[in-house]
């Protein structure tokens, strides 16, 4: 199969939009053409971007696709589907399902489902601990043999120092990183806020920062110790980030991620209502630590931009504040909420955004995708930049409604996702 997508325009230098054709060839980007061009068609599909932006598809180095155990709240299939929807074309789900991911044998349940049911590329993590419980590591030979491209006890942090530095030790080893939720769950024993004004006046006990900072800076002295490829998940505080600065200032083998909430929303913006949807770990930080998060991610102390989707049932949420689940969903509102906040605004260029969640976790992960290049898959994904159109949840893929966003007003829609140059969604036809 060749299919030509015409008149796209593609980010030259960072900033400057140019017009191009693209030539998909067996899977693969095969060729670009000038757009004053006329590229013999013949025989081939034919895709008229019609003026819309085309990008690598998007990466999400941190998902959660509840499959095994919690179908009720998202599944393989409906995951993939959402992330497809939200110009997504490659993911890395989380192992904190049941049973959790910490045997090869469901190591390769998650990629026989993913090849069967799932529609974009899926990755899956496997468990530092087994059952995520801090007491004994998992084979990590074996899961690495199935197909677990890193090692995390993500939703728990490694509680236990020893843990920690013999499982950065054996993945070393093996040539694959830690990826690190860091929280000292001393510190947050039945809070649910964080440390705040929200907080305050609500009588509610905080999540102190300490308690994600303690863990980062624990993990950077055990990586330099060890001289593995250490990742921190869902960095939300100033001291985190400090840390994680000086951590690559002396040569520590750390990367870092943040969420789209932790750059767009502060705990002062949770409502009155108590709204669970608002409830997510780390916790809306402050304004404080909002703007920390975006220079960091501006100057490269964070390296990447992920989701952290995380589906739950509307009955969960309903619980409130304190009782209900953590987690909001990310798939659908992701570029469409950056590009709205920081590239329309002047702060960032798209080029900055792009790159943030393309061509950066490819780097950052060692993957082939990511990047508009003759003989790279073809993972693509065409974008409306110029398109507002309000959040609605109901229209979501994900079996989760769970957002802070709905009702919000936002630019830059994507309209096809592309996967080895298969259209696998289309704004018009839905999945194919």
């Amino acid at each position: 199969m060749t299919t030509w997508i015409l008149n796209a325009l593609f980010v030259d230098g960072d900033r400057q939009l140019v017009k191009r054709h693209l030539k998909v060839q067996d899977g693969k980007i095969a060729e670009w053409a000038d757009g004053s061009a006329s590229p013999d068609t013949n025989g081939c599909e034919v895709i008229d971007a019609s003026g819309k932006l085309l990008s690598p598809g998007f990466i999400d180095m941190h998902v959660h696709l509840r499959e095994p155990g919690f179908e009720y709240k998202e599944t393989i299939a409906s995951g993939t589907r959402s992330a497809a929807k939200g110009g997504f074309t490659t993911i890395a789900c989380m192992p904190n399902t049941r049973p959790v991911t910490d045997t090869p044998e469901t190591v390769r349940y998650v990629l026989d489902k993913a090849a069967s049911e799932g529609v974009v590329k899926v990755l899956p993590y496997a468990a530092i601990t087994k059952n995520e419980l801090g007491r004994e590591l998992t084979d990590f030979a074996a899961l690495k043999e199935a197909g677990a491209i890193g090692f995390t006890d993500d939703g728990v942090g490694v509680q236990n120092a020893q843990m920690m530095k013999n499982a950065m030790a054996l993945a070393k080893s093996l040539g694959l990183p830690v990826i690190a939720h860091c929280e000292d769950d001393s510190l947050v024993e039945g809070a649910a806020v964080t440390e705040g004004a929200f907080s305050r006046k609500h009588g509610l006990k905080g999540i102190p920062n300490e308690s994600e900072a303690i863990h980062v800076g624990r993990d950077i002295l055990l990586a330099e110790a060890t001289g593995v490829h250490y990742h921190v998940c869902h960095v939300s505080t100033e001291q985190s980030v400090r840390l994680i600065k000086l951590g690559k200032s002396v040569g520590v083998n750390v990367t870092a991620e943040v969420c789209p909430h932790h750059l767009v929303l502060s705990d002062e913006d949770i409502p009155d209502t108590m709204d669970a949807n608002w409830k997510m770990n780390p916790p809306l930080r402050t304004p404080r630590d909002v703007e920390a998060c975006i220079r960091a991610l501006e100057e490269g102390t964070i390296d990447i931009i992920v989701t952290d989707h995380a589906p739950h049932s509307a009955e969960e949420k309903a619980r409130g504040m304190e009782r209900a689940p953590f987690g909001i969903v990310g798939f659908e509102t992701a570029f469409p909420l950056l590009y709205t906040k920081f590239v329309r605004t002047g702060r960032w260029t798209l080029g900055f955004l792009l790159s943030r969640m393309t061509s950066d976790p490819a780097r950052v992960f060692g993957l082939d995708t990511g990047k508009l290049e003759p003989g790279a898959p073809a993972d693509l994904v065409l974008i409306d930049l110029e398109n507002e159109r309000e959040v609605d949840p109901e229209a979501f893929l994900t079996r989760g409604r769970n957002t802070p966003f709905a009702g919000w007003k936002l630019y830059g829609w994507p309209t096809l996702t592309m996967v080895d140059g298969r259209v696998v969604w289309t704004e018009e036809e839905g999945i194919r």
